[in-house]
């Protein structure tokens, strides 16, 4: 049995101005704040001798190469990326970026925002446009029935509401 694994297929190049914000904050976190620091720490540690039991100094090591990858992968990721900041000529319908509030047969409501993959949190209602509830979504209006096959089986829903802007944020 081998390893190899086929590469994983990209997500959509789509994100909203705040993810890119988020996604900026944490690639100078990690590039300014954190990496400084263990190298100082590496660096402190090599001093002491014998690096191969030296804890600081080979969970420093560690640490750094994380921070590297997640580095590389951020700036690599940023600059493939488009950002969705205008809102759409035709509001009635779903597009990314949209606030959308659906019913399903209960009665209950759900609000979620259609966002790319790389800022989804479903338990802050942000959806991956890559998800299949998601893809289902765009493009439909208000009162339309939407059907999503799970494991549980078919789900129906109907937008109840569809916003973008500022204001469908703070209704959250």
């Amino acid at each position: 049995m081998s390893r190899y694994r086929p590469p994983r297929r990209r997500g959509s190049p789509y994100i909203t101005p705040e993810g890119e914000a988020v996604l900026r904050a944490e690639l100078h976190q990690l590039w300014k704040v954190e990496r400084p620091q263990v190298t100082d720490v590496v660096h402190e540690a090599a001093k002491n001798g014998d690096r191969s039991e030296n804890g600081d100094y080979i969970y420093g090591k560690r640490r750094l190469r994380e921070i590297d990858s997640r580095v590389r992968f951020l700036s690599k990721r940023l600059e493939e990326l488009t950002v969705v900041d205008r809102v759409p000529a035709d509001t009635g319908k779903v597009f990314f970026g949209a606030w959308v509030t659906l019913e399903d047969e209960g009665g209950a409501e759900r609000r979620y925002r259609i966002v790319g993959p790389d800022e989804f949190d479903l338990a802050a209602g942000k959806l991956s446009m890559d998800s299949p509830l998601a893809r289902s979504l765009l493009g439909k209006r208000l009162d339309d029935e939407v059907r999503l096959q799970s494991p549980a089986g078919e789900q129906h829903f109907i937008i109840v509401d569809i916003q973008y802007g500022e204001a469908a944020a703070r209704a959250t």
